[in-house]
């Protein structure tokens, strides 16, 4: 009988020759480094950021979430707060994004405390998820979104006397200078908005020239828009949200956007929603517009109203007259930023 030769020993980190391989050895990627294998590992068992079907009660009791939630209570786990929270911003109908961002910001807490009763997280635990921030931006927000969390359980639910949140501060971080469009790039912008989509020149007009920000627009309901003067169209924004009360205003536009906004609903016909469309469709549409227009540096949303913010600054509005206009909160932060607006709006050297 043949005589069998035994398998050279492996030279290049992979199994020898003639040994059994296991299965997790067959997944693995050929040569990778051991190190960034078992980063992967790990980011395998990190929790999803969806909630769970069943949250345990200290009784040691399942309750299935979120239909069978029972009533929180200063002793409840951390994720049955958090999915009350969740209910509570849906309830009050805040954008999409906004319930994802801090969805995500809890999930991430919740990987270090875990089942940790509510009334037992303290200033430690604070400290450690806001030491663990990679940068001064993701302290600010993960701070935000604890403070905001916190709020809830003491002012709304009443379920908590005190707030471990209280005594932190965020980082201060410049705001950036805007780019407002040019005269001339506004126009092009509405002429290339008329050539597209039936919705688009309403929507970018709004923005434009009424300073509308994306929620504000996929919150406007026809009833909000008075066309009984053609020549003077007001807009009303009440928005539902108790929350939001300081953006209530009315804002007067003319008889161009009536003439826009009387094609869009002959095109259209809306029923209740003007644009029942999420942010990444108002998004999409400003970025298709753009191109369509000629124009190559980034433009957003977000551009339109600061060029709105802008062209009110050099039209005589002070601080407290953009404050107004843009629907927010009179506080410092606020303040600052739209001195930006005045800053800009100021005759070249």
């Amino acid at each position: 009988m043949p005589r069998r030769r035994s398998s050279p020993a492996s030279t290049d980190g992979l199994p020898p020759r003639g040994k059994p391989v296991t299965a997790e050895e067959r997944e693995q990627p050929p040569r990778q480094a051991q190190v960034l294998l078992d980063l992967e590992r790990e980011a395998q068992h990190a929790k999803p950021s969806q909630l769970g079907l069943f949250t345990e009660l200290p009784t040691g009791e399942l309750t299935a979430l979120p239909g069978g939630m029972t009533p929180l209570r200063p002793d409840s786990p951390f994720d049955h707060g958090r999915a009350w929270y969740r209910g509570y911003l849906e309830a009050q109908r805040r954008p999409a994004n906004t319930i994802d961002s801090y969805s995500y910001d809890l999930v991430r807490f919740e990987d270090q405390v875990g089942h940790k009763p509510l009334n037992q997280i303290g200033r430690a635990d604070i400290a450690r998820f806001l030491g663990e921030a990679s940068n001064k931006s993701t302290r600010k927000r993960r701070l935000t979104t604890l403070r905001r969390f916190f709020r809830y359980l003491s002012e709304e639910a009443k379920v908590l006397d005190h707030d471990p949140t209280e005594g932190f501060f965020p980082h201060v971080i410049p705001l950036k200078t805007p780019m407002p469009l040019f005269p001339a790039e506004q126009e092009v912008l509405l002429a290339a908005a008329a050539e597209d989509e039936p919705w688009s020149l309403t929507a970018i007009w709004l923005m434009l020239r009424l300073g509308l920000s994306r929620a504000e627009l996929l919150d406007l309901h026809r009833e909000q828009i008075d066309l009984s003067d053609p020549a003077a169209p007001v807009i009303y924004l009440v928005p539902d949200s108790a929350i939001k009360r300081n953006k209530e205003r009315r804002l007067a536009a003319d008889d161009a956007f009536a003439a826009i906004y009387q094609a869009f609903l002959s095109a259209t016909d809306p029923v209740d929603r003007l644009f029942p469309y999420g942010f990444q469709a108002i998004n999409g549409m400003v970025e298709r517009v753009t191109k369509r227009a000629g124009i190559t540096r980034p433009v957003t949303p977000q551009t339109l109203r600061h060029t709105f913010a802008v062209e009110r600054a050099k039209a005589g509005a002070d601080e407290s007259d953009l404050i107004e206009l843009l629907g927010l909160a009179d506080d410092p932060r606020n303040r600052e930023s739209v001195r930006r607006y005045l800053k800009l709006a100021e005759p070249p050297l």
